[in-house]
């Protein structure tokens, strides 16, 4: 299929796609944070976080679909300690759960002091992203190939999670048909 994208091709109905392991879909990223990126109290902001987060959780998600995705939503954030002006944040990002458009990435988010080189682990966050074409309409997704013991974890606890949001969505439509 010459010009056609994998992703794209999937979705016709034609074979599903192979199974990807999750290294496959690893990235690790990492931002020296400056006075830019602080308030006054040299704490980084949360939006810069949470803008990091993003970026950094696309890269994994595009690299298990190999199609552009977008973001459909942004679990719980909660801000355990403050990332500080001068901190390297560094952000682990892998694939999770892979439904058949939509994947769960997690990302661990960790401060180094560069003098002292301690890390901190600050927060962590599950993003859901959808596999599009370029007109915008959901493509299918490999399997995820879960294959370490910390990896079925995971993919157990994304699928719990995946669960929870797909009750919860639906017990809002219900409330919303009925207003």
């Amino acid at each position: 299929m010459s010009g056609t994208s994998t992703a794209a091709s999937h979705q016709s109905g034609s074979t599903p796609p192979p199974p990807r392991p999750v290294r496959d879909s690893q990235h690790e990223t990492s931002e020296l944070m400056m006075p830019q990126h602080a308030n006054v109290l040299g704490h980084v902001f949360g939006g810069v976080v949470l803008s990091m987060l993003d970026r950094t959780a696309a890269i994994s998600a595009i690299r298990h679909a190999r199609s552009a995705c977008v973001t459909a939503s942004v679990d719980r954030v909660d801000f355990r300690e403050p990332i500080h002006v001068g901190d390297l944040v560094i952000m682990k990002a892998s694939v999770n759960y892979a439904g058949r458009t939509s994947m769960e990435v997690g990302v661990r988010v960790e401060a180094e002091d560069l003098i002292t080189g301690r890390r901190r682990h600050t927060n962590s966050c599950y993003l859901t992203f959808v596999a599009v074409d370029r007109n915008g309409r959901p493509v299918e997704v490999p399997p995820l190939l879960a294959e370490t013991p910390d990896e079925v974890r995971r993919h157990a606890a994304a699928r719990e999670r995946r669960r929870r949001r797909l009750e919860e969505r639906n017990a809002e439509a219900q409330r919303s048909s009925r207003a």
